[in-house]
């Protein structure tokens, strides 16, 4: 009877679970949409559509025709010259600019800022206007102007409309995206047009492209996207049929002109299936111009002119390709068209994914509760294979976009779910041990802990520990100088290998400080030989570090030289914080020290500097001494070294006598001193420490101490 009430009532809490998260999945908040977009971008990262050329051309005014012609606004009768370079044998010419405004270099509009004789003023008035010239030139090509929407103020001059909406079933207000004004070209150089569309983008929360709408509301006016337009003229049309169920609450269910159907979302957006980025397609603008490129070559073609340049911000983020000019999004949009080639949403997807949400994660979530652990994983694993496989294959075949990640995370979620359910007190106590690992790092600390988890509580104890510390030389100014992305890899490269030595040594690292690591030895698990092991550690750093800033510099990539401060003392080792959050730390001025050290080093040229205390307790250690510093705040100095390597048998290792010789004189004879580091330089020109030592005596100090008025 205990068993049937205890599976009773698993089962209501595995169903509310079910129910909660089938809620949360309708109710598609922030983190849904994020997922599934993240999952169709990767889509079409892995199939992207297919480039097929048929025929759209892009005309990029880019940073090089800026460069070659001059800087953007150009004049309009530059723009009437490229357009009549095309000789009147294109299919269509989309122009991605907006001419909102007459243009100020007309001769009307310069006389207004030049005082000029009477004569010279009725000579200029008779130049034709450079306004005209543009509308003169577009009325001899089948030209597409575009405009911009907003919600602001209600426009008095909405743009023309060279085109006519025609509905199968309600009109689509309700559902398409709304706006109150335009920003469009002058009514002058709209009537020379024979189509005209929006320049709109929707991005969405990312910032990322993926939707365009085909038809958008201007007040009371329904206007096509600058896409769709060309199509219509491309295809000598002069209607659209819009279909829609707007009777159902359902909405828009695509756009046709001619013969060409597109389908669309509710709203009446078009979903973007990129290719990758085509350079054949783009032309400079300024070959057209040098005359480069034939009229005859483009015969045919439907011209895009646009900008890539950098100055002008019609740049937009997409999932195949990143940062591309926002015509290059517009040619794939007509490509897509052409080639009737979608992705699509169906209204019904949701509907489709909540069903199969909830069947895998009933099935999930029973067997997990009723079976052993690697049948219940076999059949979750199963499940998901079917949700993200058949996602895959539909988008694959069929061009559907369904999101078969999400329900795979929350059937994973349900999996874990019913497993705490059915786990033992004891197994849910591990859990919770390996949860609170998450915020230790090594691995002996983990295992430490599992065997006492007591451990877990906030106290602390005082313990003799060895302490490492290490830095990169230099790093803000390098920061300034490589980007983020670039930085970031070699970073994670370079932290990855140095806690990878501190663990071969079992250090515990406790802290990573902006591109540098705090590693501890002997705690939580006391090492007689803690000392030792921090030397040595540090030496494998030291090599390590050299070697790799070797290896990017091959490469023609820079680095930071890394500097290791080595200290031993006593601590106070323990978890601090509180009852929200702890941290497992050290407490204590050895770990300061360990810190000064660290930059100590920028003096001496060194690479690793050592306390006395921790290499008094280190065998087969060959160094040779800094000198005994004073460190800022401190009252007595404090003899540190310089390790140079390990003798054994192996590799047998000597010390530096010579520089030993040099530096014992240091508290002798500092006259001789300086004889002697002079000579040692001379010998060793490359050798850091010997010539800090001989600047000290060449500016008259006169022993091994060395004042340090710098943390």
């Amino acid at each position: 009877m205990l068993r049937v009430t205890q599976f009773s009532l698993a089962t209501v809490v595995l169903l509310a679970i079910i129910l909660a998260n089938i809620s949360f999945y309708i109710a598609e908040p922030l983190p849904i949409r994020i997922i599934r977009y993240y999952l169709f971008d990767q889509y079409q990262q892995w199939h992207p559509r297919l480039s097929q050329d048929v025929g759209v051309r892009v005309i990029d005014i880019d940073d090089e025709s800026l460069q070659r012609i001059g800087q953007w606004p150009w004049p309009r009768t530059r723009i009437a010259s490229l357009l009549n370079c095309f000789k009147n044998n294109q299919k269509a010419i989309g122009i991605d600019f907006i001419f909102s405004e007459p243009d100020n270099t007309s001769p009307a509009a310069m006389l207004k800022l030049w005082q000029v004789a009477p004569e010279v003023s009725a000579q200029l008035k008779l130049l034709p206007d450079h306004d005209q010239q543009l509308a003169t030139a577009i009325a001899k090509q089948p030209t597409v102007l575009g405009f911009s929407a907003e919600v602001a103020f209600n426009t008095t001059v909405l743009p023309a409309e060279p085109f006519r909406f025609i509905y199968s079933g309600d009109t689509p207000d309700a559902f398409v995206h709304s706006f109150t004004s335009a920003k469009n070209s002058l009514p002058l150089l709209e009537k020379s047009a024979i189509g005209n569309g929006a320049l709109m983008f929707t991005p969405d929360v990312d910032g990322v492209v993926r939707k365009v709408p085909l038809v958008i509301k201007i007040q009371e006016k329904v206007y096509p996207a600058f896409s769709l337009e060309i199509l219509r003229v491309v295809l000598h049309q002069k209607n659209y049929l819009v279909k829609t169920t707007a009777d159902t609450g359902i909405g828009i269910e695509h756009i046709m002109t001619g013969d060409f159907k597109i389908p669309t979302t509710a709203n009446g957006e078009m979903w973007v299936y990129y290719a990758p980025l085509n350079p054949l397609r783009t032309i400079p603008a300024w070959q057209i111009l040098n005359g480069d490129v034939s009229a005859e070559s483009l015969k045919d073609n439907i011209l895009l002119l646009g900008s890539s340049g950098r100055g002008l911000t019609d740049i937009r983020f997409t999932p195949v390709s990143g940062l591309i000019p926002g015509v290059e999004v517009h040619a794939q949009l007509i490509e897509q068209m052409l080639t009737q080639h979608f992705l699509i949403r169906p209204n019904w997807a949701i509907s489709l994914e909540v069903l199969m949400l909830f069947l895998t994660s009933l099935l999930v979530g029973i067997v997990t509760l009723n079976s052993g652990i690697v049948r219940s994983a076999s059949i979750a694993l199963a499940a998901l294979s079917i949700l993200l496989s058949g996602s895959w294959l539909l988008f694959k075949s069929q061009g559907l976009l369904l999101d078969g990640l999400t329900p795979t995370l929350m059937v994973i979620v349900i999996f874990m779910l019913s497993s705490f359910i059915r786990h033992t007190r004891s197994e849910q106590r591990q859990r919770w041990i390996h949860g609170v690992f998450s915020r230790y790092v090594s691995p002996n600390l983990v295992d430490y802990l599992i065997s006492h988890p007591e451990q877990l509580e906030l106290n602390g104890q005082r313990l003799e520990c060895s302490f490492i510390l290490t830095d990169l030389a230099n790093s803000t100014q390098l920061m300034e100088k490589i980007e983020p992305s670039a930085l970031a890899s070699r970073l994670n490269i370079y932290l990855d290998q140095m806690i990878a030595i501190a663990f071969r040594y079992d250090g515990t690292l406790t802290r990573i400080v902006g591109d540098g690591i705090v590693i501890m030895f002997s705690a939580p698990v006391k090492q007689a030989d803690h000392r030792q092991r921090a030397v040595m550690c540090a030496l494998e750093m030291h090599a390590y570090a050299k070697n790799y800033v070797a290896e990017l510099h091959a490469q023609g990539l820079e680095f930071c030289d890394t500097r290791i401060g080595v200290n031993t003392g006593m601590v106070l080792v323990g978890n601090f914080g509180g009852s929200t959050i702890f941290d497992y730390r050290a407490l204590g001025d050895p770990i300061n020290t360990a810190s000064r050290l660290e930059s100590a080093n920028r003096y001496f040229g060194t690479g690793v500097c050592v306390a006395e205390a921790t290499l008094n307790g280190c065998a087969d250690i060959v160094s040779r001494p800094i000198g005994r510093l004073l460190l800022k705040g401190k009252m007595q100095p404090l003899l540190a070294y310089e390790p140079l390597g390990v003798n054994s048998q192996q590799a047998p290792m000597k010390p530096d006598g010579d520089y030993e010789h040099a530096y014992n004189w240091l508290n002798v004879d500092s006259v001789v001193a300086l004889t002697t580091f002079t000579t040692l330089a001379t010998s060793r020109p490359n050798d850091a420490l010997v010539a800090f030592h001989l600047k000290r005596l060449q500016c008259g100090e006169q022993s091994d101490v060395v004042v340090l008025s710098e943390k």
